[in-house]
């Protein structure tokens, strides 16, 4: 993650939540990350609840379901932890 994205991303976090989430954090949720990840419902679902939980977002099952099939739709990749944190925080 760029050091200026990060800072982006976890300043993001903070403002939405006021929880600080550091670096190190984001970095072991990234490297659970496996190529077929937002391809696989289930697995995605996961990293969303992951995320979620971390910034201490509640997330309803109807919103997790909107959040996954917003990602699955817009032909993200997976190496693009960075954009799919931006898109959780919209």
């Amino acid at each position: 993650m760029s050091k200026d994205l990060s800072k982006e991303v976890l300043g993001a976090i903070k403002r939405k939540t006021g929880k600080n989430i550091s670096a190190n954090s984001v970095g072991k949720v990234a490297s659970t990350v496996q190529p077929n990840t937002l391809e696989n419902e289930a697995e995605l679902k996961k990293l969303i609840r992951r995320v979620a939980d971390m910034a201490n977002i509640k997330l309803s099952d109807a919103k997790l379901n909107d959040v996954a099939k917003t990602i699955q739709s817009s032909g993200m990749k997976s190496s693009n932890l960075e954009a799919l944190m931006k898109m959780m925080m919209k």
